[in-house]
């Protein structure tokens, strides 16, 4: 394995104006009370204070901070208005199904969680509030009180929304489900919370007049408006990286720790999230101070200056394309599985696309290898029933050598991984993951044997997975279209270009590049994703000097938006003089 001088905590720089961020509940409040008119800009109206939240903040925090800072004459709870939890279980159960990983995407809104009655009461009692000050707090505040004084916008990452779901700290939407599983919780946010909040937030957000970080509920921060779209548009303009979460599995293995410098609290760390933007968040800096907001935001704000056109005008304000780590150094095998074909995964969970993906290895012990694709003349249906009597008795393992193709893994390999193909990476590998984003369909089909972190079986889903695995997807059909499928394309002073793929069933191209001098690049108006797979550090560059230098160090995720058109990249610092590479993907068009 290698050290390098992996960033955990990359920011864009915004604004070092020091009254630019508030921080801490006192300075919070001050800029608060200034904002505040004196006087309702309309006889007989109440002086609305609205803090529209993301589901997860800390609500009985905010609450008992602006109440004592502000002394409101009302204070009103969305959440409070909400149908019973009963009701509400009703309402979702259709939704989430009785599958313990898979529901299926809906057009919920947080409308549709409020109580008729309590929400015209609550209206009722701001009319009544004449001349007084009135905070309305919750997710859904916008729809208790559409046209407030003053907006703030309480928002915070999905990952510690996820953090806090797993301590019991917070419950779903309108839900009291507190002690119930993480996973549980998780898959219910996925298809229910987080879709109906961000139906909001995309109403609420651009109307906001400040921005309250509150993933640290020690040392939240506010930030105006302006501010916050100062940063917005400075991040849309210029080469940016999201801050990286890590995550223990069953198979989880060494190597993230040592490379990324990570905690050695956790016994491994089997998942590395370097570019995930609907969990991801971004980090803004206004002088010393950092804000966190969910990078999803970014997307929500500016999709065809990110995006571009053509991927806006296919994906809408989602972000398709996913780089993420594997590391199976030291660990055990992934789960053997697959992923469902596209409409497969519009009719059963109602996704407009799939998961296409592809392992790219950064690193592997000899002996390392990748199952894919069935071997030549399996007999598909014995192997059904195999995984089948291995899931009933555990006393039986599936004979996984019989049926599946393991190909040894070297560093620098490309596996291509077309949904509907059997798979699963091996022991002591590095996996760079190139995906398709909807990542929470994997159909389980084997998993070796083993338990849970939390002691439990892990769910497989045969039935799922042997709708879709493709039976004609066998040794030589792999070999010529699935590994290393590698073309040159290009070469300069100092550089060559590769395809390495992805297959034609996917939308993602990808495209590494060795050098060892200035390597020209264009986005050609498409949104761009690269990681530096080999060398010590690389500097990304603007031709016309549109952007500042942005210096990335090995096995960083960076990503390129559409509007920043023509760039460069060069060996940096301690690379100088060596070989780098860079592997970039980007929707096809």
């Amino acid at each position: 394995m290698r050290s390098s001088n992996y960033d955990k905590f990359p920011f864009v720089p915004v604004t070092a104006k020091p009254d630019a961020c508030q921080i801490g509940w006192s300075a919070i409040a001050g800029a608060l009370r200034v904002a505040l008119p004196t006087e309702p800009t309309a006889p007989n109206q109440p002086i609305v204070l609205a803090v529209e939240c993301y589901p997860g903040t800390n609500l009985q925090q905010l609450q008992q901070e602006l109440a004592q800072a502000l002394q409101p004459a009302q204070l009103i709870i969305a959440d409070d208005l909400y149908r019973s939890p009963a009701d509400i279980d009703a309402l979702v159960a259709g939704p989430l199904t009785d599958d313990p990983v898979f529901g299926r995407l809906n057009g919920l809104t947080v409308a549709d969680f409020f109580d008729s009655e309590k929400l015209q009461e609550a209206q009722a009692t701001l009319a009544s509030a004449a001349g007084q000050l009135v905070v309305v707090l919750g997710t859904g505040a916008t729809l208790v009180c559409p046209t407030p004084a003053v907006l703030v916008y309480a928002d915070l990452a999905r990952w510690e929304i996820q953090l806090r779901q797993r301590r019991g700290e917070v419950a779903n939407l309108g839900s009291a489900n507190f002690a119930e599983k993480a996973s549980l919780k998780y898959k219910r946010a996925f298809f229910v919370d987080w879709r109906a909040a961000d139906r909001l937030k995309k109403q609420a957000l651009p109307r906001a007049d400040f921005l309250l970080d509150t993933n640290d509920p020690a040392t939240p921060k506010l930030i105006r408006e302006e501010d916050l779209r100062a940063g917005l548009a400075a991040t849309v303009r210029r080469p940016f990286r999201v801050v990286p979460f890590f995550d223990p599995g069953v198979w989880g293995g060494q190597w993230l720790r040592e490379v990324c410098d990570l905690p050695d609290g956790p016994p491994n760390y089997a998942w590395g999230f370097d570019c995930v933007p609907e969990e991801n968040s971004l980090l803004l800096g206004f002088g010393e101070a950092r804000v966190e907001i969910p990078s999803i935001d970014l997307v929500f704000a500016h999709p065809r200056e990110l995006l571009g056109e053509a991927v806006h005008g296919r994906f809408g304000t989602e972000f398709p394309i996913r780089f993420d780590f594997l590391d199976t150094m030291g660990g055990g095998n992934l789960s053997l599985q697959v992923h469902p074909l596209t409409e497969y995964a519009f009719d059963k969970f109602g996704l407009a696309y799939t998961q296409d993906e592809s392992y790219y290895m950064l690193d592997a012990e000899p002996g390392a290898a990748v199952y894919l694709g069935l071997k030549e003349n399996a007999d598909f249906p014995q192997m059904l029933a195999d995984l089948q009597r291995a899931q009933d008795d555990p006393a039986a393992p599936f004979p996984a050598a019989e049926y599946v193709n393991e190909f040894l893994a070297r560093k620098h390999d490309h596996f291509l991984i077309p949904a509907g193909t059997i798979h699963c990476s091996g022991a002591n590998s590095m996996v760079l993951e190139i995906s398709a984003t909807p990542y929470i369909f994997t159909f389980k089909l084997w998993d070796w044997g083993r338990l849970g972190l939390d002691g439990q079986p892990r769910p497989i889903h045969l039935t799922h997975g042997a709708a879709n695995v493709q039976p004609d997807r066998t040794t030589t059909w792999v070999e010529q279209n699935l590994v290393n499928c590698i073309e040159p394309v290009a070469s300069g002073a100092g550089w060559r270009e590769e395809r390495t793929g992805l297959h034609e069933r996917e939308f993602i191209e990808t495209r590494r590049h060795w050098f060892t001098d200035v390597v020209p690049h264009h986005t050609h108006g498409g949104v761009q994703v690269l990681n530096l797979v080999e060398g010590a550090e690389a500097i990304v560059e603007s031709p016309s000097g549109d952007f500042e230098p942005f210096v990335v160090h090995y096995a960083e995720t960076f990503i390129v938006p559409a509007a920043v058109g023509a760039y460069t990249i060069r060996p940096h610092g301690a690379a100088v003089g060596t070989e780098c590479a860079t592997l970039k993907a980007y929707v096809r068009t």
